[in-house]
This record gives structure tokens, C-alpha cells and sequence, in this order.
């Protein structure tokens, strides 16, 4: 029996090391993978860009580096994010096919390795492509499409703004409402204004003013012809400013109407933009919570594309690659069709943005199990 266990420990070491190297070769081979087909399809989407913008790039008189610092250093982590999902799934069918054809997962397999070990190194990938891909949701591609919507507003296209508001009436807070007559975004400045604040059912303070500006270096709003009150249960105290500035829980940005603001703003900018539409009572909140809700979801998305490509381009199958590809992006297609539906059934329906947003991964997660039920252990 000792001389039996002195036989079978140096095996099962040597087994255990000889796994972590094709770990180490598998995630070697995804993540390098991954990066070129990143490089390269960037390559090929900034060509085409280029190509189209031409006219654009020329009317502009920019300098060929001042073309690339003001928008191309925006759209490049903009197209990637875009597409990264993509970038990692073909990734892992392209290399996972290639290993297959060459039989290698066949000598893995008969070695005594299950389906399950095998699928470690593509987890550990796959958390870190995600990992990498909600860090840049959260700061890095918001402040890219804001450099890039700059851009292009300003010599692409015409701004998508709403430039004129003929009134604007919202909420401040739980108990403060204010409106602004004829505001203009471009000048960042509005006709008469008024703010109130109610408590139980009655005006304890009221704020009017003829004339509204933000100004750029106090970032604080400039009122003009101001007339301020104050009442309690016994006195009302009656103030006039010719100019008074004041802060209030709302900034130049957020009276304009952008449908890709949400685009432009950093997860904790949205945060505090939801918070601000729901006390508004705004009817594109549901839009801003699907950009919050999508920004953690894609993520997820990203580890069980890259199972689901591993599970089927594992098997050694006639036409190879291009077999596992057609299959691969059918599946990214039907992925893409659910994800686009349960946003339509949030936006314009009932369906909460958080499950709207989660409800496509927890479908594919079903079919990333049936799938590794179905393939050979």
C-alpha cells in the first residue's frame, strides 16, 4: 500500500501541474485572442468612420492630431465598448474552434478532465474582460461619447437639443416646485422664474425673479429683479434684490432636452440624474434607469457569451470554424432581438428597466446550462 501511494502522489501532482499549464495556455490564448480581434476590428470601424467623415474632417480645417485628440480619441473606447460583447464571443468560438480541430480538448477530455475543469480558465477570462468592460461603463466611455457628441455637434451635424423652452415646471424637491418661462440652452439663461416651497398646504417661501443666468465661473444661477418671501404664522418678510445668486438642485445640463445625455454621463452623474427626474416626475426616467440598469447587465452578459462560445466550438465537427461562427452569431442575434424587446416592453410599457435589463441574461443563462448538459463530459 505505501509503495502504491508513492506510484499514485507523484501522478496526481504532476496532473495538477500539468493542468494549471493549460489553464495558463487557454486563458493565454483567449486573452491574446480577444486583443487582436479588438485591434482590429477598431482598425476597420475607424477606417469606415473616416471614410465617411472626410468631407466633415475637411470643412472643419483641424489638423489630422487635432482630429484625433478631439474625437477619435472619444470614439475609439465608444466603438469598443459597443462591440465588446462581440469582440469577446468571436474571440472565444474563433481560438476554441481552432484548438478543437487540432484535437486538443479530445486528449484533454481523455485524460480524465472534465468538461467543467476545462471551462476555469474561460470563467476567469471572461470575469476579467467583464471586470474590464463595467469599469469602462461606469467613467470611461460616458466622458469618450461626451468628447465625441462635442465633436460632432460642432462640425458634423446640428445640435439634437431643444434649444428654445417655452416653459419648464418641475419639482425641486419634496416640497418645492419652480418654473422658468422661455428658457434658452444655448445662452443658458430664461425669461421670469419662480421657485415656492409647501408645507402643509400652504406658502411658507416663494422666490421671483424677472430674469435667469447660470454663471459659468460661480456656477450659480444670477437672478435679477428678485422679490423673496418668507412667511410663517405670524409674518411674511418681503426682500428685493436687484441681483441675487443662488444654488439650486438643478444645473444648465439638466433643462436640456438630449435623448443621449444619458450617454454622456458617468454612473454616478446618472445616479443623480434619475434621483432628479423621478422628483420631476419626468417621463424618460425609465430611459435613464435602463442605461443605469444596462451598464451592470452587458457586463454579465460578456462571462456567459464567452461560456456558451467555449460549450460550442469545444466539439470537433465538420466545417470547423465556420460552422461554430454561423451558430455563434446566430445565437449573438437572437441575444441582441431579446435584449432590444424587453427594453421596448420598459421604455414604452410597465416592465421594470432592471428586469427588463437582467431578464435577457437570466434566458441565456438557461441556455448556457442546457447547452453544457448537452455537451460531452
Amino acid at each position: 500500500m505505501a509503495f502504491q501511494l508513492i506510484l499514485i502522489l507523484p501522478d496526481s501532482v504532476s496532473g495538477s501541474h500539468n493542468m494549471k499549464k493549460i489553464d495558463w495556455y487557454i486563458l493565454r490564448k483567449f486573452l491574446s485572442t480577444f486583443f487582436f480581434s479588438v485591434i482590429l476590428l477598431t482598425v476597420i470601424s475607424t477606417v469606415i468612420d473616416m471614410s465617411e467623415k472626410t468631407d466633415d474632417f475637411v470643412r472643419s480645417g483641424l489638423t489630422s492630431k487635432e482630429i484625433f485628440s478631439q474625437y477619435y480619441s472619444g470614439f475609439i473606447p465608444y466603438i469598443i465598448a459597443f462591440l465588446f460583447p462581440l469582440f469577446v464571443f468571436i474571440s472565444v468560438i474563433f481560438f476554441t474552434s481552432k484548438m478543437a480541430n487540432q484535437s486538443e480538448f479530445i486528449a484533454i477530455l481523455a485524460s480524465g478532465v472534465s468538461l467543467r475543469r476545462i471551462l476555469v480558465p474561460y470563467v476567469i477570462g471572461g470575469l476579467l474582460l467583464a471586470g474590464l468592460l463595467w469599469g469602462g461603463n461606469l467613467y470611461i466611455v460616458p466622458r469618450a461619447n461626451e468628447k465625441r457628441g462635442a465633436f460632432e455637434t460642432k462640425y458634423v451635424q446640428a445640435p439634437t437639443l431643444d434649444v428654445i423652452s417655452r416653459s419648464l415646471y418641475f419639482r425641486l424637491d419634496s416640497f418645492s416646485y419652480c418654473g422658468i418661462h422661455y428658457y434658452d440652452t444655448t445662452t443658458r439663461s430664461g425669461g421670469s422664474f419662480f421657485s415656492e416651497t409647501i408645507r402643509d398646504y400652504q406658502v411658507v417661501y416663494n422666490i421671483r425673479a424677472d430674469n435667469i443666468r447660470w454663471d459659468t465661473a460661480k456656477k450659480l444661477w444670477k437672478m435679477t429683479g428678485v422679490l423673496e418671501r418668507k412667511v410663517d404664522a405670524t409674518k411674511e418678510d418681503v426682500q428685493y434684490h436687484q441681483e441675487l445668486f443662488r444654488k439650486f438642485p438643478f444645473e444648465p445640463r439638466d433643462l436640456q432636452r438630449d435623448e443621449f445625455v444619458k450617454n454622456r454621463l458617468t454612473s454616478p452623474e446618472l445616479k443623480r440624474m434619475i434621483e432628479l427626474e423621478i422628483l420631476r416626475g419626468s417621463e424618460n426616467v425609465k430611459d435613464l434607469q435602463m442605461e443605469a440598469a444596462h451598464r451592470s447587465a452587458t457586463p454579465a452578459a460578456v462571462v456567459l457569451l464567452t461560456l456558451i462560445g467555449a460549450i460550442i466550438a469545444i466539439r470537433k465537427i465538420r466545417g470547423g470554424s465556420g460552422v461554430h461562427l454561423a451558430i455563434g452569431i446566430f445565437i449573438c442575434a437572437v441575444f441582441i432581438l431579446a435584449d432590444r424587446f424587453s427594453t421596448i416592453f420598459s421604455t414604452k410599457g410597465n416592465l421594470n428597466p432592471t428586469l427588463a435589463a437582467w431578464l435577457p441574461i437570466a434566458l441565456f443563462g438557461g441556455l448556457t446550462w442546457w447547452l453544457y448538459e448537452k455537451a460531452p463530459k
